[in-house]
């Protein structure tokens, strides 16, 4: 319908409404849907795995220490490294007793890319939560573990709706704040570039020892970090790829001062057998990235030859919009899912969406600010409905991946990748026809503008 004949039918409408008493338009309140107003709240449409699980969610807040790193974002212009003890903020999201959705709670972030940027200053904001600060864990666990890695920069907040959706479906969930990484203290990128992995092990490492029994933590017996997944955006996915066996390649190190980089090179350390699974969301590194930032001199895919993406053995699911313009789809994200040969990968596929595929949608404060608001946002997408088809995809490769729920493969191995393809042919009774290729947890009319691909390992 064009504008003219809308405007036609409002004026019609509005017409008609002057003639009906004034008792007979009001609206009983309770016939009135509550505005979404937190991170993760479903739409009339989102996807069957969206949904918040069966949990409440509690939060806490830890404060780690990793000590002895390169201080890599303070080289000296000459000499070694010297080495620091590195302070890591990680947010915890945990099932916890009560029902669904019922706790309450606000988090504190910034915004803004580092200190000092008077075009983009630290504004200081607030994100509302469905979680409860400090409560007990529930009883029933161990739970698997999930170590969520923000992008450059970001904070631990930055996808605050799916750490609070995968803790109410009985997950751990562990979000870092990277040192030099986040929105109040970006520093030197060669710290990024080497820490991201070291953080993710780090904090694996330490979530391991406070879950163990009688360690006096809350998570004693709550988390069980043997079966652990690394969920990473941009920045994050490309640690997260390292941290499960993606070795770089050498032609980076010239980016990282002391040598440092070597130690994330391909050959030169061991995985930690306890990740399971992947999903990185439009991670960065590949050539396409790197020659967007200038970097001509890169492997054959940027920060990884064929012998790194080799190294990737754990299943991996790729997140990306197809019109990246940080990470790049085509000769970026791409090539590492379809070169990644040694391991079990899914690629989901957000059409005409650009690099911010999982970021929380823009809180408000940053709506005066162009370049603090397309940190949140996507021109093609609602964030609400991405963060919604992130919940189901997401939910499905873990439960698949770390608790092993066969059924969960269904949402996963759609019968045609592309979803605009598909076809709904339902029986009388709403049993599936022959011929329906309709992807499994969509509503009728909803599964749009989605690609979602699988290759197995060669």
């Amino acid at each position: 319908m064009n504008r003219s004949g809308l405007r036609l039918i409002l004026t019609a409408l509005s017409a008609s409404l002057l003639l009906v008493p004034a008792a007979a338009q009001t609206v009983p309140a309770q016939t009135v849907p509550a505005p979404m107003s937190v991170p993760g709240d479903t739409r009339p449409d989102a996807p069957e795995l969206a949904a918040r699980g069966q949990y409440a969610v509690g939060v806490r807040t830890l404060n780690l220490v990793s000590k002895g790193q390169l201080d890599i974002a303070r080289a000296p212009k000459e000499g070694a490294l010297a080495r620091y003890d590195r302070p890591l903020t990680v947010e915890v999201w945990y099932p916890a007793p009560g029902a669904s959705g019922s706790g309450s709670t606000t988090y504190k972030d910034v915004l803004g890319s580092g200190p000092g940027d008077p075009k983009r200053p630290n504004t200081p904001f607030e994100i509302p939560g469905r979680a409860t600060r400090d409560a007990p864990a529930v009883q029933g666990g161990p739970f698997p573990l999930v170590i969520v890695s923000h992008g450059y920069p970001g904070s631990r907040y930055l996808m605050s709706y799916l750490g609070e959706n995968l803790a109410s479906k009985g997950y751990v969930v562990a979000s870092i704040d990277h040192t030099d990484s986040t929105h109040g203290d970006k520093a030197a990128f060669a710290s990024t570039l080497v820490n991201r992995a070291l953080d993710d092990n780090f904090v694996l490492a330490e979530m391991a020892r406070l879950g163990t029994a009688g360690s006096g933590s809350f998570l004693s017996n709550v988390v069980n970090a043997d079966q652990t997944a690394v969920v990473g955006y941009s920045m994050g996915g490309y640690g997260a790829l390292n941290a499960a066996g993606a070795g770089y390649g050498p032609q980076m190190a010239p980016l990282v001062p002391g040598g440092a980089f070597a130690q994330r090179q391909a050959g030169a350390y061991r995985v930690d057998p306890r990740i399971k699974a992947v999903v990185a969301f439009a991670p960065w590194g590949g050539d396409a990235a790197v020659r967007g930032i200038g970097v001509n001199f890169g492997g054959k895919y940027g920060f990884w030859e064929d012998a790194g993406l080799a190294g990737l053995k754990v299943p991996t699911m790729f997140v990306v919009g197809d019109r990246d313009d940080v990470s790049y789809y085509e000769g970026g994200v791409k090539p590492l899912f379809e070169n990644a040969v040694n391991a079990e990968r899914y690629m989901v596929v957000y059409q005409n969406a650009l690099h911010n595929s999982a970021p929380n949608p823009p809180p408000a404060a940053s709506l005066s600010n162009y370049d603090d608001y397309m940190h949140y946002a996507e021109p093609a997408w609602d964030m609400a409905r991405l963060n919604n088809l992130n919940q189901h995809f997401v939910t499905a490769f873990l439960n698949l991946k770390l608790k092993g729920e066969a059924g969960a493969a269904a949402y996963l191995n759609v019968p045609v990748p592309v979803s605009n393809n598909a076809k709904s042919s339902r029986n009388a009774d709403g049993t599936p026809k022959a011929d329906d290729t309709s992807w499994k947890g969509f509503k009728d009319r909803t599964a749009r503008g989605i690609e979602l691909y699988k290759l197995m390992p060669k």
